[in-house]
């Protein structure tokens, strides 16, 4: 008889070493580790020291040798440009062996960083796996950021090479990222030694003289290289998050802990066993496209689904039934926005065919909460379990979860269900104590974190510390606030910082904040995070101008939004800016972001005992409710 959760879960907390032992023997190691979880320098916990290994090799060389060579191991569907692509494990590491081979001749050794700035191509994924391959460490970063945005990252990871395309494709326009990353290039004061540029028959790009390469010549004319062994505990990738001071945290991921976690959450949460079809619907410049599009099915050797399109409107929300049909997909991982799109274009369901989905067992939803309409919605129209699962940036996989793969527990409507084994969630207060069932807390993860989760930022020991640690000693600060009821199922609310949640993007209104504070005509202002049906969130911009300024509100306003999508990019989805006369704030200063949230989406509020002038709330739900939002 199978172990229950229950088993599992109590095992994973009361004997971690010896859990994580068991579950890294499906792991390659050149070397095995000298113990299984080093606390030397608590909180500050490495896990599988002293081993050795290759990301790479387990995601492609290992299933080459093992029998699956010519199994697919990721298809490319592109319904924007009308191409599907398939890439059995041989093929696609002869591909990622001569982009290696491509890097290697520039110079890129082990440790050396490597920026992929791509989009959902083929290329993407052969990029991230070529890094590994030599034990560099590569930093993607999402197509939708701004050159300046792009500039930040090139500083602080310090890339040697840079791989990117000449563009990428929404359904309506083609964005050229070419020019963007010449404009970051020479914003930046690092510069790398080498742009390889992938030429898109879409649009060509310009090359800079003595820098770049012409990707597929580049490929063509390389000697294929082997992998290069790694410690356990060397960096494979930084992946920068959003942070609240607008200063972009580098979260680090290490080669051992991230092997042995993905490639268990393949078959313990998810529920797919090596050979099956697998897809995240999801984009490689996130957490979940680093976690599940890449490495996790191919590590587990699942077939993998890179997708280039959107829920709705290449060509209509039918796609994700055609996708799923086409190739055999077993589950499918998403975020609630997709659904809420394809809910409010094909309200009834009238373009889900059953014939299509027959074979789907399994929906995952998370990058945000998934609301319990849309969930029903879903349960309803698909008829397989719809699973809400909770996790981070940071985490790199899961905090909780209802584990397909291990039992799956009733529903609970607003809830990811229970911690995954490994997570030891708790909720506690401001001094640090646990709480009682269903009241709201923080919710925090006892030390120390299971394998795959972040050791660290990159070159920012102390920012790590303070950011995560310190406020509550012993335990792992996720930024969200919640709940646990008496089932023990956890309930996570919102963020306890101004962190907002666009469409499962975590963006910084700090970050737009300074953007706007930059235009000449702006004293000051505050963005908050206000509710949007189809994408969870959308940033709201409040505009005190300074004294004297006499130019039209509606073209300042304007000019405001221009600025913000241009530094930070479209992905931030900021449309509008509000001049209002004054910004409610404390008697301290602090502008009471929290209190217009509520106004706008019209929930109830109290006025908050340390309010500046309290006559000021009624001005700001007027000025909303001018701009159509609620007003309270």
């Amino acid at each position: 008889m199978a172990a229950s959760y229950d088993d599992i879960y109590a095992r994973s907390l009361s004997d971690p070493e010896a859990f994580w032992a068991e579950a890294a023997e499906d792991i390659h190691w050149e070397r095995r580790w000298d113990r299984v979880l080093d606390d030397s320098r608590a909180p500050f916990y490495r896990w599988f020291p002293g081993a050795v290994t290759n990301t790479c090799y387990n995601a492609l060389d290992r299933h080459v040798e093992g029998g699956r060579a010519d199994q697919l191991a990721l298809v490319y569907d592109s319904p924007i440009t009308g191409v599907i692509e398939r890439f059995t494990y041989r093929e696609l590491l002869d591909r990622v062996a001569r982009v290696a081979g491509v890097l290697a001749e520039a110079g890129v050794g082990k440790g050396d960083r490597v920026l992929v700035y791509m989009p959902m191509v083929p290329e993407a994924v052969i990029a991230m796996l070529a890094c590994a391959r030599l034990g560099a460490v590569h930093s993607v970063v999402f197509g939708g950021f701004a050159a300046s945005e792009l500039a930040v990252r090139i500083d602080d990871a310090t890339p040697k090479v840079v791989l990117s395309a000449s563009c990428g494709i929404e359904p309506n326009r083609i964005v050229a990222y070419k020019p963007l990353l010449d404009e970051a290039v020479d914003i930046a004061t690092h510069k790398p030694d080498r742009c390889v540029i992938l030429q898109r028959p879409q649009e060509a790009a310009a090359m800079v003289a003595g820098r770049d390469l012409d990707w597929a010549d580049a490929e063509a004319a390389a000697e294929p290289a082997p992998c290069t062994w790694v410690e356990a505990t060397d960096p494979l990738y930084i992946l920068y998050t959003s942070g609240t001071t607008g200063q972009p945290k580098g979260i680090v991921r290490d080669n051992g802990g991230h092997l042995v976690a993905l490639n268990w959450s393949m078959r313990n949460i998810y529920g797919v066993e090596p050979g099956e079809v697998y897809w995240a619907a999801s984009d490689v410049g996130w957490v979940v496209g680093h976690s599940y599009i890449v490495y996790g099915p191919l590590i587990h050797g699942n077939t993998t689904v890179l997708f280039e399109g959107k829920p709705v409107g290449t060509p209509d929300a039918a796609v994700y039934w055609r996708v799923i049909a086409e190739h055999n997909v077993k589950v499918l991982f998403t975020a609630p926005t997709a659904f809420r799109a394809i809910k409010q274009q094909d309200p009834n369901g009238e373009l889900i065919q059953p014939e299509q989905i027959a074979g789907l067992r399994t929906l995952f939803l998370a990058g945000e909460r998934a609301d319990p309409d849309t969930v029903q919605w879903a349960e309803d129209r698909l008829g397989v379990p719809v699973i809400d699962h909770w996790w981070q940036t940071e985490t790199g996989w899961s905090i909780c979860a209802n584990p397909a793969g291990i039992e799956l527990m009733p529903v609970k409507h607003g809830s990811p269900t229970k911690p995954v084994p490994g997570w030891d969630v708790r909720v506690l207060d401001e001094a640090n104590n646990e709480v009682a069932p269903g009241e709201i807390g923080a919710l925090v993860a006892r030390l120390p974190l299971p394998p795959g989760s972040f050791p660290t930022l990159w070159q920012a020991e102390d920012r790590y510390r303070e950011a995560y640690l310190e406020e509550f000693p012993g335990s792992y600060k996720t930024g969200d606030a919640g709940y646990i009821d008496e089932d023990g199922y956890v309930y996570v609310m919102t963020r306890t910082d101004d962190v907002i949640n666009v469409a499962g993007h975590r963006l910084s209104t700090g970050q737009m904040e300074e953007v706007l504070a930059a235009h000449p005509d702006v004293a000051e202002c505050a963005v908050v995070g206000v509710a949007d049906e189809l994408k969870g969130q959308t940033p709201l911009g409040l505009l005190v101008l300074n004294a004297g300024v006499e130019r039209e509100k509606g073209a300042i306003e304007g000019e405001a939004v221009r600025l913000v999508r241009e530094q930070i990019g479209p992905v931030a989805s900021f449309k509008t800016a509000i001049v209002v006369g004054r910004l409610p704030k404390t008697r301290s200063g602090k502008i009471l972001r929290g209190t217009v949230q509520k106004i706008a989406d019209s929930e109830a509020y109290t006025v908050p005992p340390t309010i500046d002038d309290p006559a000021i709330l009624p001005e700001i739900a007027e000025a909303l409710r001018s701009a159509g939002y609620a007003g309270g």
